[in-house]
Order: C-alpha cells, then sequence, then structure tokens
C-alpha cells in the first residue's frame, strides 16, 4: 500500500512540473565523454521526449576532449591561457590558445560533435538545428600571451533561436562564434551556454557530467550544507554554493585530478549563470538512466541544484491544503503518534497550522495552539519520510517557536508518547502534567498518557 502511494505521489510530481514548465526554455550543456557513454543515447531520447512534450530544449556540446584528441592526431600543439570571459571579469578560467592552424582542425571537431547530438536526436524523430547562432569577438593579447582565434561571446542571436524554438525543433550550438566579417573562433561552451541561459530567459540551465559529483566522503562539505543519505548534495542557495566553492578553492581534495578540476568548473559555471539571472542550475550525472526525467520532474531529485528563487518556505496553512496534511499525517495517526484530526477539526483550527513546502508542494506541516497562561502546543508535526535529510521537523519546530515568542509566550510544550528523545535534542525538558494551563490539563488524555516536554521562552 504504502509503495503504491509513493508511486502515485510521484506520478502527481511529475505532473506538477510538467504543467509548471511546458513552454519554457531549458538549455543543456553537455560533456563530451557524455558522447561515448553507453547511455548517450538514452539521454538524447529524454531530451527528445521533452521536446515532443513542449519543452523548449537548447543543446551546448562540450567540445573539449573532442578538440584535444583531433589536435593530437594531426600534431597542432594546443596551449591554454587565462580568458576574462565576457563580462565575468571576476571569474576567470582556462582558455584554450586557438591558433590560426589549429582553428579548421576545432570547427572540424566540434561540428562532428554537434551532429552527433543531431543524428541522436533524429532517431527519435526530433528535428535539431546547427547554426551560426553566436557572434564572436577575437580575445586578443590577455596578460601578454594572444590568444589568436580564441574568442569571446559578443552577441548570441536570440530571434533566430527563437525561431527554430517555436518551430519544436532543438538548437545546438557548437563551441565556435563568428564576428561580423567571417573570422570564425573558438568560444568556450560553458560561456556559450551561460551566456544563451541568460539571453533566453532559460529557467533552467543544466549541466550534464560524467561524474557523480560531490559527496562527503570525497570532500569535507561545510557544516549547513545539507546532503542525502548516500553524501550526495541536492541542493544549495546561492550562498552556499558560493561557501562551497570558497572552500574548494582553499583546500581541493587532488587540484591535479582531472575529475576535481571538471567539478570545480561546473560550481563556478553554476554560480556565473545564477548571477546573470538563471534562477536554478541542476548539476547532474549524464551516465545514469533518467537522470534528467528524475531531476526534472520530482522534488528531490537526483543531482544537485543550485538555486536563487524561493525554492522552499514555511507559510500558514490554507484551506486547500488541508488534505495535504492529512495526507501526511495519517502514517503518523494509525501508528497513534499523532492524536487523530479530521479536515473540519483542523479547518477551525487553521490559523494555527503552518506547512513547509517545498517546491510548490506541501511536505511538513505542524500547529501551535494557544492554551492561555502564557503557554502554547506545539502539535501536528508531521513530515514527508521522503525529505528526512532536509530536517523538515525541525524547522517546522524552530519557525513555530518563533511564532510563540512573537506572540509573547513565555512557554512551549509538546504532549509525546515516543518522540521524547527527538524533542529533547531541540531543548525541550520533561514536566509534571500539573504544569499544563488549566485548559489543556481538562482534556488531557489520562488513557494515552502522554508525556510532557516543554521549552520555556524566557
Amino acid at each position: 500500500m504504502g509503495n503504491n502511494l509513493s508511486n502515485v505521489d510521484l506520478v502527481r510530481e511529475a505532473f506538477h512540473y510538467q504543467s509548471r514548465f511546458k513552454g519554457s526554455t531549458m538549455v543543456f550543456k553537455i560533456d563530451f565523454p557524455l558522447t561515448e557513454a553507453p547511455g548517450f543515447s538514452y539521454l538524447m531520447k529524454d531530451l527528445a521526449l521533452l521536446a515532443k512534450t513542449g519543452f523548449r530544449i537548447v543543446i551546448v556540446p562540450g567540445a573539449r576532449e573532442s578538440i584535444d584528441a583531433v589536435l593530437r592526431q594531426h600534431e597542432i600543439a594546443s596551449g591554454y591561457g587565462t580568458s576574462p570571459y565576457g563580462k565575468f571579469h571576476d571569474l576567470r578560467e582556462p582558455a584554450r590558445i586557438t591558433a590560426a592552424k589549429a582553428i579548421p582542425f576545432v570547427e572540424m571537431a566540434a561540428f562532428d560533435l554537434a551532429t552527433r547530438f543531431m543524428t541522436c536526436l533524429s532517431g527519435s524523430r526530433v528535428d535539431a538545428v546547427i547554426g551560426n547562432f553566436v557572434r564572436a569577438r577575437g580575445l586578443g593579447v590577455v596578460n601578454g600571451i594572444d590568444m589568436e582565434h580564441t574568442g569571446t561571446v559578443d552577441k548570441i542571436y536570440v530571434n533566430s533561436i527563437s525561431r527554430v524554438l517555436e518551430l519544436g525543433m532543438i538548437p545546438i550550438l557548437p563551441c565556435i562564434g563568428w564576428s561580423p566579417s567571417g573570422k570564425p573562433y573558438n568560444v568556450p561552451s560553458d560561456e556559450i551556454a551561460l551566456e544563451v541561459s541568460s539571453a533566453l530567459d532559460a529557467v533552467k540551465l543544466f549541466i550534464t557530467s560524467a561524474h557523480s559529483g560531490i559527496r562527503r566522503d570525497w570532500f569535507p562539505i561545510p557544516e549547513g550544507i545539507e546532503t542525502r543519505g548516500d553524501g550526495s548534495i541536492s541542493r544549495l542557495t546561492l550562498q552556499e554554493a558560493e561557501m562551497l566553492v570558497g572552500a574548494f578553492a582553499k583546500s581541493p581534495p587532488n587540484a591535479n585530478d582531472p575529475k576535481t578540476q571538471q567539478t570545480f568548473r561546473e560550481f563556478r559555471l553554476a554560480l556565473r549563470a545564477l548571477q546573470a539571472g538563471v534562477d536554478r542550475v541542476h548539476i547532474i550525472d549524464g551516465r545514469e538512466e533518467g537522470a534528467v526525467l528524475k531531476e526534472l520532474f520530482s522534488n528531490l531529485g537526483v543531482g544537485t541544484m543550485v538555486y536563487t528563487d524561493e525554492y522552499e518556505s514555511i507559510r500558514p496553512l490554507r484551506s486547500r491544503n488541508v488534505p495535504d496534511i492529512l495526507h501526511l499525517m495519517e502514517p503518523f495517526m494509525q501508528r497513534e503518534t499523532l492524536v487523530r484530526r479530521t479536515a473540519e477539526q483542523i479547518q477551525e483550527r487553521k490559523d494555527d497550522y503552518c506547512v513547509f513546502e517545498v517546491d510548490g508542494s506541501v511536505r511538513a506541516c505542524g500547529a501551535l495552539h494557544d492554551w492561555g497562561e502564557g503557554q502554547g502546543e506545539i502539535a501536528a508535526v508531521a513530515s514527508d519520510p521522503r525529505y528526512a535529510g532536509m530536517n523538515l521537523g525541525r524547522k517546522i519546530v524552530g519557525y513555530l517557536i518563533e511564532k510563540a515568542r512573537k506572540q509573547n509566550m513565555t512557554r512551549v510544550f509538546v504532549l509525546t508518547i515516543c518522540t521524547h528523545d527527538w524533542f529533547e535534542s531541540l531543548g525541550f525538558s520533561e514536566i509534571p502534567v500539573d504544569s499544563l494551563p488549566e485548559r489543556k490539563r481538562q482534556s488531557y488524555d489520562m488513557g494515552r498518557k502522554s508525556k510532557v516536554f516543554a521549552l520555556e521562552l524566557r
């Protein structure tokens, strides 16, 4: 029964997100190693499915390794210099120094890679267009180094991309841009993904890589950043991401490890995208089958979401949410951890309740009942067990404690038969039943024999 309910919840989440983001523009920056992974065709099928169901999909292939291979094959030297990265002067990245003799081979590698994407999408009967959507200008001389045919984005041709999207097709942007006179430049795919996301007002940028991301067993994640049970990070605010990048820069686990360097670049790209106005950036492991769909159509996802908009919030209960909190409380009421309540009883004291909303869905609830004598009861605390790693119950209780303070209460208390250890960890201490306000003592259930724990608010 529980599994069926869980599956139904997943379906509801999927419909919620499909309705919410249908018609929205999403940019997918996809690293080259994924094109050689066994699941690449399934990744393309998933993007094709999104395009068919009304999502506006833009693909930016990452070509670094592909270009490296082609240049080695033709014995053309390739070094790296520092790039100002367009308008983001305070966040610099290494950029390939592209000599005049190398640019034809860079173009060949970039367009061959883009063709791989188009071929896979064609297999799912979705049309794609590889176009000259990027106007570029040369970087010139940076720190005394002539970057030659390495460029930066000067302009994204938004109207051209929009026309392609309106036809239900997927634009593919290789890492090549052209000057107004037609001179080609090698432009980092990260920068193109960043600029096109900003120019198109994309609601999401997906950084799709070929590794599993940061986990606690690999990197000492700063305190306060929550992780899943496997140690991976499910979400980060802009401020948390800045803190993580700062810690990463100060003490990387292995500065010379390609995985370390790639992960660092991804998080810095996510920061730049948020600063450029993208609401949400998702860093996912594209090798996992269905990763894009799992990340897009569920609250918890499988990757790391970095966000600036209001992803989670605690707010007062609304009448339309009464069925939601009854659904949350039902398993606890069946186990008699919570006293059974009806929709009518909740509606009568609606102003006492609050809910924790995660991306539009109610995932936890609680109530503060005023019993007079400066005392309030924290009750009906329940949370979705799938969100255990987010400490929703603690946040609800913390919110209710602050609410009690604002109402000038001097004490909050709880009645519990089995969660006293948890409340003690929050600073509550056991008190006798006689210490309850008179109105509450009159309604105390002697048969239930609940213990009373209180927190002084002076």
